[in-house]
């Protein structure tokens, strides 16, 4: 099910001609994606492949599947990056991304305290200039792949 004014959801629609950034990894319940508008590379989204509006909506395969994709992307991340930590934040309160959705960010150590912790988000209203490119989040989603090949259930 699909919500037709859910931004989540219009990618889900178009779910085979997603491009990598898109679609990094996804499972029968969960599709990754790269955040948009951010200067952080690796600045993953965990989704559910159907609209749901809270947690509490999600089915126990879903929420069985969310613990794992989490520690699976975060360990991913620390891989990759170095980055000290993971965050894993979830609001869903934007108008157009009520859909519910999980923020999977490297916090890099040498990160600026003012954007530690909730902060974090201001990295996603910094000039365009500073953005990852569609390019450069395709570079990332390869990557992220690759280091989950191999683990049960992702394809």
């Amino acid at each position: 099910m699909t919500t037709p004014d859910c931004y989540a959801c219009s990618k889900e629609a178009k779910f085979d001609d997603l491009p990598p950034r898109e679609c990094v990894v996804h499972d029968q319940h969960w599709r990754v994606a790269h955040a948009f508008n951010t200067a952080v590379p690796g600045w993953l989204v965990l989704l559910p492949r159907r609209h749901v509006a809270a947690v509490h909506d999600l089915t126990n395969a879903e929420a069985a599947a969310l613990g794992m994709w989490q520690v699976k992307l975060s360990r991913a991340l620390q891989s990759m990056t170095g980055c000290a930590k993971t965050y894993v934040v979830q609001f869903a309160e934007a108008e157009g991304f009520a859909h519910v959705h999980f923020h999977i960010v490297p916090r890099m150590a040498d990160l600026q305290p003012e954007h530690r912790g909730p902060g974090v988000f201001e990295l996603l209203r910094r000039p365009e200039q500073e953005h990852v490119s569609a390019d450069r989040a395709d570079q990332v989603a390869q990557s992220v792949r690759a280091q989950l090949q191999g683990h049960p259930n992702t394809q």
